[in-house]
């Protein structure tokens, strides 16, 4: 297994004890609509850390401790699967540290978010980067999909919602956004207006949780993801947008999910890799 960051960090900086990121590799592949390979996203996200430079943004968050653990069984039913992705982000928190959920399709969110709320003990609104609201009521009959996510995590748990980069919805999505109170702004409109910085409305939950889909990038920036929709975000636009959103908060755990790695290229696994350690430095 290769750990993130791996021949970067010192075994202090690896120590989980200490470490201030854990990160949660989640090979989750089961809901997946179009293109498939989501669960060989972890593994690529990995490896493709290996090769990237300690310092970014003039900061090494990595010298406050980056602890990989074993991956998530996502074998058996998928209530069962979340309960052990909830399990593993909720003894994250409550050791202190931040929760770095790697995937693996976008269902796994439902068990990291839920897993955050029951180890802080408080409310957590979630900032999502993403090409598809994820709002569907079921996906194929799953409820535990990654076209049902946010409608889970929304209408079953309230949980806040901030969303970004949207741009194929179907109308019981976009109902449903008005229906549960998710603020947006869509792609189209982040894009040709060329905006990177959005306030969150006032009573939005201090503490933040984000849940960055890599399709909500343009596919020329990342083509590796199972629904490349056209007219996404541009990379330091995505990483600003929510550098923006966590100002005056605080980030308690996020994900990266949808990779579905290309054999013929290492683009999209280095820049994910690239993604995961930018939020990072977000962190307070």
């Amino acid at each position: 297994m290769t750990y993130f960051l791996e021949g970067e960090l010192s075994g202090r900086e690896r120590d989980p004890q200490s470490a201030k990121f854990r990160v949660i590799p989640v090979p989750l592949e089961r809901t997946v609509s179009y293109g498939a390979g989501t669960a060989g996203g972890p593994d690529a996200i990995l490896e493709a850390s290996v090769e990237l430079e300690r310092l970014f943004r003039n900061s090494e968050p990595c010298a406050q401790g980056i602890a990989t653990e074993d991956f998530v069984d996502c074998s058996g039913p998928l209530p069962e699967v979340m309960e052990r992705i909830a399990a593993r982000t909720e003894g994250a928190v409550k050791a202190g540290a931040v929760p770095v959920t790697l995937g693996g399709e976008h269902a796994l969110s439902y068990g990291a978010v839920r897993g955050v709320v029951r180890g802080l003990g408080r409310d957590v609104g979630i900032v999502q980067i993403d090409a598809h609201a994820d709002l569907r009521l079921a996906y194929q009959d799953e409820r535990h999909s990654h076209a049902s996510v946010m409608q889970l995590l929304a209408e079953e748990d309230g949980i806040r919602i901030a969303q970004f980069g949207v741009r194929a919805l179907c109308t019981e999505e976009a109902t449903r956004r008005t229906d549960c109170g998710v603020f947006y702004r869509d792609a189209e409109e982040l894009v040709t207006q060329n905006i990177s910085a959005v306030d969150l409305p006032d009573d939005f939950p201090h503490d933040v949780y984000v849940s960055f889909d890599v399709d909500g990038l343009d596919p020329s920036i990342l083509p590796a993801t199972g629904t490349p929709v056209p007219g996404g975000l541009g990379y330091y636009q995505a990483l600003n947008l929510v550098r923006h959103a966590l100002k005056g908060r605080r980030l308690v755990g996020f994900d990266v999910v949808e990779l579905a790695p290309h054999d013929d290229s290492t683009v999209s696994d280095f820049t994910t890799a690239q993604i995961t350690y930018a939020i990072m430095e977000m962190a307070d």
